[in-house]
């Protein structure tokens, strides 16, 4: 069946999995149950007793554009975690995962020739998306993140977005309201699923979108000359990445599989 009202869907859901977990005896398992492995990173009742409910949301695929950089979502990630009876994240792990930029590092800190004179080996250049804060599920899923860039010529913490200054995505299925010069884009409603047996429900080929978010300028970035001199390039990535970019001209398109069970049949 098809998600009208995502969230009171999962509320009525979320009711019917807090009631059977009132009724079961408390759980103490430290680790999850056999065949439930994937949903580790939930905490158990021991850990928060608030836990209501395991979550995990596997990003398939889709891009994210930001500034002047677009980068394909080639590789799949894995947000999961645990929530509380109003679906907020008490706990949330999202693996690192490298997703190559188009076009590599040539070009973009504006340093080409130096990079070719260091000898770096690797021109490629990668992002990888961060966990800023815990994740909210409502009308649509709130998501702080920071965006690392992954090369040797930008040194080990070159990040687009902080903790303290984070991206903050508004997933949605539904059509978005963004400022000009972007124009309203639509996600896809989730296809639901409740295998009895598992007591998982899960929401599949989903899309979920935002084009509203702003990006920060980058912070971090440096070159090391000789392998003792510090360079700061955070303006040459900014000009050449297009940063910091308003609300209005970034977007993501993202495609998700989401699983949801009690805690209780995680930890029973």
């Amino acid at each position: 069946m098809k998600s009208k009202h995502l969230r009171k869907l999962l509320l009525a859901m979320l009711a019917a999995v807090a009631a059977v977990a009132m009724a079961a005896p408390a759980a103490e398992a430290a680790t999850p149950a056999p065949g439930y492995e994937r949903f580790s990173s939930c905490p158990s009742p021991a850990e928060n007793p608030a836990t209501v409910a395991c979550i995990r949301s596997v990003i398939k695929s889709g891009y994210f554009e930001m500034g002047n950089k677009k980068v394909p979502i080639s590789k799949q990630m894995v947000l999961s975690g645990g929530v509380n009876d109003e679906f907020k994240f008490l706990k949330a792990t999202l693996p690192p995962v490298q997703q190559q930029v188009p076009g590599g590092v040539i070009g973009l800190t504006g340093l080409d020739w130096l990079v070719n004179f260091l000898d770096i080996d690797s021109l490629q250049l990668f992002a990888v998306t961060e966990l800023a804060g815990l994740p909210v599920l409502g009308e649509e899923l709130t998501l702080p993140i920071k965006v690392r860039l992954v090369n040797p010529a930008l040194g080990k913490n070159c990040y687009v977005g902080t903790s303290s200054n984070p991206i903050i995505l508004r997933l949605t299925e539904k059509t978005t309201s963004p400022p000009p010069p972007n124009t309203p884009i639509s996600g896809k409603e989730f296809e639901i699923a409740e295998d009895p047996a598992t007591q998982i429900i899960t929401f599949n080929n989903g899309v979920l979108v935002d084009n509203s978010f702003a990006a920060p300028g980058a912070s971090g970035c440096v070159l090391t000359l000789f392998g003792f001199i510090p360079i700061s390039i955070n303006s040459l990535v900014n000009s050449q990445s297009g940063l910091p970019a308003p609300a209005g001209t970034n977007e993501t398109v993202q495609n998700v599989d989401m699983e949801l069970t009690g805690v209780h049949v995680v930890y029973p």
